[in-house]
């Protein structure tokens, strides 16, 4: 058996790897026994490239050699055959707009990372302390990782290599500023990413901003939350990881959830939360949190779905919290049974929000909760901090 090798073009990392083996060593047995892998499992990952290459309007053994533009996929080929020899004189391949590559990439791509025997997290050593009183939260609003913003037209400047730098830098302060709690939840209170799918459009197909393709988006989000990551099981004794599900990312945010439990699966001080829940809870001692993105409940009603949601967790707690973000500036107010708050982002405006007006500030924040007294302090990280 031998891989046209001009699949290559429509291929992931490692089905390019594939197609080398299969053409270097004769053949999908052989190929498997070089690399070590099961023959099903290159055969299935080959069928799946050829499928979406024909979608995308290459399958040579068909006739079909015009590749299609990106984002889109073929709904159905004609053709016209010379009546007396049957040859092909002439072929129609129509197009539409390729919804479903979006779910193949995302399986792909998490394949490949779990299938790479270096994508497993480091060992690190327990810290010595760990005040089982304390617990800390680091809201992060809506980072917008993939938008692209020019100074010019938006403020400043905002483009996936700021984005990771200044994630980074946020986190690295505000870790240094924690007390040694036992528990660091990570909190990222939706639209981690900026589109959700290479189309770069929302959900409504309004066009977006966007900075570099889909999968290096996708890359570049979970080496900066593998950073974050790493650096509070530094300090902290267990780590947890929450993704609310945004507007803008409904499908990507999961697709970075599944592939940060896969890095940290082997390690028991790191918890990566997959719930799709539109709200998630969490209790601690007489502390009851509560997040969601923010654009499916209206902030009056929050703290009634709480009691509705968590009754026993509502009547032995006092001091209840919702943290949301979606709205990307501060807002907090107070209800019978407990306070809501919004939480800035990080990110810079982009076109949109400029021409609409908005023009709150930049930053992320760290809280610290006693199990007893609730909220005892928090610390902030402003995005002129980070210039400088």
């Amino acid at each position: 058996m031998i891989v046209d090798d001009d699949l290559a073009e429509y291929a992931t990392p490692k089905q390019k790897l594939y197609i080398t083996a299969v053409n270097l060593h004769g053949g999908v047995r052989a190929a498997a026994r070089a690399l070590g892998l099961s023959k099903d499992r290159i055969g299935q990952s080959l069928r799946a490239l050829k499928a979406r290459a024909a979608l995308l309007g290459y399958a040579p053994d068909a006739g079909m050699h015009n590749p299609n533009p990106e984002g889109f996929k073929v709904k159905r080929v004609s053709n016209l055959r010379d009546m007396e020899t049957g040859a092909l004189k002439l072929q129609w391949q129509i197009m539409e707009p390729d919804k479903e590559r979006a779910f193949d990439m995302i399986r792909e791509w998490i394949t490949d990372l779990v299938d790479n025997p270096l994508f497993i997290a480091p060992a690190l050593p327990r810290p010595l302390y760990a005040d089982m009183d304390l617990l800390v939260v680091i809201p992060m609003g809506d980072p917008h990782f993939g938008m692209r913003a020019w100074a010019e037209e938006c403020g400043d400047n905002f483009d996936l290599k700021i984005a990771e730098e200044q994630t980074k830098g946020a986190i690295d302060r505000l870790v240094e500023s924690a007390p040694s709690a036992h528990t660091c939840i990570l909190l990222n209170l939706g639209d981690m990413f900026h589109a959700d799918n290479q189309s770069n459009t929302s959900k409504s197909g309004h066009q977006l901003d966007v900075d570099g393709r889909w999968t290096k988006v996708l890359q570049v989000a979970l080496r900066s939350m593998i950073h974050a990551i790493l650096r509070a099981a530094q300090k902290h004794a267990h780590v947890i990881f929450r993704i609310d599900p945004g507007n803008h990312d409904g499908h990507s945010s999961f697709a970075l959830a599944v592939a940060l439990d896969a890095y940290f699966h082997n390690d028991p001080r790191v918890t990566i939360d997959l719930s799709k829940a539109a709200h998630w809870y969490f209790e601690f001692g007489k502390v009851l949190l509560g997040s969601t993105h923010g654009d499916t409940t209206k902030m009056g009603d929050l703290m009634m779905v709480m009691a509705a949601d968590k009754e026993e967790a509502w009547g032995r707690t006092k001091f209840r919290h919702w943290l949301a973000g979606h709205i990307h500036h501060d807002k907090v107010q107070e209800y019978p049974g407990g306070k809501v708050e919004y939480f800035r982002t990080l990110a810079a405006r982009d076109a949109w929000h400029m021409a609409q007006g908005y023009r709150a500030g930049r930053d992320m924040r760290m809280i610290v909760h006693h199990r007893e007294y609730g909220e005892i302090e928090r610390h902030r990280c402003d995005i002129a901090m980070l210039a400088a």
